[in-house]
């Protein structure tokens, strides 16, 4: 088979029109190509001037079935796989009258659109799973030594620049790329098909939960696009690029305004470790209604806060642990204006890796652009979580919902003799949405809606409530105001009393954790003992 083959006869038939009138032109203008074209394509083209001969005179047989059946037909899949090398297939196109197509031009219904609407029923996304196209698509890319197959309309120009190059044809290395690219974009539209299916038959199930968000199917296929290659991963010896979900699991697995598709303003290349920051970050700070700063390092929250305005949230958060908050990821929840910048800006020795916000406003942004190394991400929103998330393991991949703080305060149980006075309470409930973004075992102490000492990561919990109460003192001391009064989060149980001892002589009055314990009365006896309010939420939420 020679290496450039020459177009003669193109068959198109897209549901993105974007561009296709021009190609049909360019085919027919330029080339002499004949165009065959099917329903909305062929009108489009037709509209323009172009000629076009209707997929049902090329075949001979009408479209059917409300358009189900018009290009599964012999003198279609014939024409695209029949291989030009073969007497013998030659033979028999001949005998049955079959003509050549040279170059098929597909893309395919939107499935995926249609069902990521909350309102679609079962039977308009079954309508919108594409037969036709798929089949052109597989046959022309099988056939990639003769037939150039374009499933994307981006790739049009690149075509047409080659076909100007080479006398009207195409050459070997391109019509075998885009077959790889048809392939991959079949693969993503069947995967994306059979995550809905599966997803839908399991939510269907009797014994799923009618409050299910997710309910994780019997087989889960991915499809990911490369986004961009990263420099390296979180070492320099590791290689390392970020992808998107390009198929139906990535309706569960992203939120509205994700990390993976923010814009990115300005600044260095996102690394890998940033990334990995930026999304703790972002997940941390979308978990208050209020105007809420985290300032993020190495996974966990060094600094956090929720204030009447951004800025003053942004002011308690560094003031949290300044030190901690050099090389960090600074997380907002509402639109940064020009006084939060420079309140930030005008540290000039604080390093700051990544901004992420909803939006920015143009003179924050305009102060923003004279540290240029600074990678400010715009996100568009900061509405909800995803459903799901994945991690991998060696052999296979673990899924599950995604951790939210959606406990009900009306469910908690106050256990202790003393209960805890409005601010305690409005401390806990701040520290509770905070512990969980703390790496387990977990203990946040906060006060005045403020994070001021994080005890992250210890094998055990008394540790970690000792680191979170030194830092909580230290912060005091620095900040110039009294110690004590402080309100503690725990994300899982204590299953010792001596967590609450080393609390109490820390200056905590009142404690928020799951409770659960086999031991809880022992930890209830001990805040009885010291005087402390505690609450169960009845929740746990471990972070490893």
């Amino acid at each position: 088979m020679a290496a450039d083959v020459k177009i003669g006869r193109a068959l198109i038939s897209v549901t993105d029109k974007t561009g296709v009138v021009d190609f049909a032109r360019a085919l027919v203008d330029d080339f002499g190509v004949e165009i065959i074209s099917t329903g909305g394509t062929a009108k489009a083209i037709e509209a323009a001037g172009v000629p076009v001969t209707p997929i049902e005179e090329f075949t001979g047989y009408p479209e059917m079935m409300d358009g189900r059946v018009k290009t599964l037909h012999p003198k279609v899949h014939g024409a695209l796989l029949c291989r030009r090398d073969s007497e013998e297939h030659m033979a028999q196109a001949s005998e049955h009258d079959i003509k050549m197509i040279d170059l098929v031009a597909v893309n395919l219904y939107e499935f995926e659109k249609t069902v990521a609407s909350p309102d679609v029923t079962f039977a308009d996304a079954i309508e919108h799973i594409d037969i036709g196209g798929p089949s052109m698509l597989r046959s022309a890319a099988k056939n990639n030594d003769s037939v150039t197959v374009v499933c994307d309309p981006s790739d049009y120009a690149m075509v047409l620049d080659e076909m100007h190059r080479h006398k009207g044809a195409t050459t070997l290395g391109t019509r075998r790329r885009l077959a790889a690219k048809t392939y991959t974009r079949t693969a993503a539209y069947d995967t994306a098909i059979s995550t809905w299916l599966n997803s839908y038959l399991a939510e269907e199930a009797p014994e799923a939960p009618a409050s299910a968000a997710f309910v994780p199917p019997a087989a889960i296929d991915l499809h990911l696009e490369k986004v961009e290659d990263l420099r390296y991963g979180e070492n320099p010896h590791q290689a390392a690029a970020v992808y998107r979900f390009a198929d139906e699991f990535g309706n569960f697995a992203s939120s509205t305004n994700p990390l993976v598709g923010a814009k990115q303003i300005q600044g260095k290349p996102l690394s890998y470790n940033n990334l990995l920051d930026a999304d703790a970050a972002w997940n941390a700070v979308r978990e208050f209604d209020g105007p809420a700063a985290i300032i993020l390092k190495h996974q966990n929250p060094c600094g956090s806060a929720v204030a009447k305005t951004v800025t003053e949230a942004y002011d308690r958060a560094f003031a949290c642990d300044p030190k901690s908050a050099y090389g960090g990821i600074i997380a907002l929840n509402r639109e940064v204006p020009l006084e939060l910048v420079e309140h930030f800006a005008d540290r000039d020795k604080l390093f700051v890796e990544v901004l992420i916000a909803p939006s920015f406003t143009d003179e924050a942004l305009e102060r923003l652009s004279r540290r240029k190394n600074l990678r400010v991400l715009e996100t568009g929103g900061a509405d909800g979580h995803a459903h799901l998330e994945a991690r991998t393991v060696d052999g296979g991949m673990l899924v599950q919902a995604v951790d939210t703080v959606s406990e009900d305060p009306s469910t908690f149980t106050f256990p202790t003799t003393r209960k805890p006075t409005d601010k305690e309470m409005d401390d806990l409930l701040f520290a509770w949405r905070v512990v969980k973004t703390v790496k387990s075992n977990a203990i946040l102490i906060a006060k005045d809606q403020s994070g001021i000492g994080m005890g992250p990561g210890q094998p055990n919990r008394v540790d970690s409530a000792l680191f979170a109460c030194e830092r909580a003192e230290e912060t005091c001391k620095r900040m110039g105001v009294e110690a004590g009064g402080f309100a503690a989060a725990s994300d899982a149980f204590f299953p010792f009393r001596d967590n609450v001892d080393v609390l109490a002589a820390h200056g905590v009055t009142a404690i928020i954790q799951p409770g659960g314990s086999m031991r809880d009365e022992e930890s209830i006896q001990a805040c009885d003992d010291h005087g402390i309010a505690m609450v169960f939420t009845g929740a746990r939420h471990f972070r490893h």
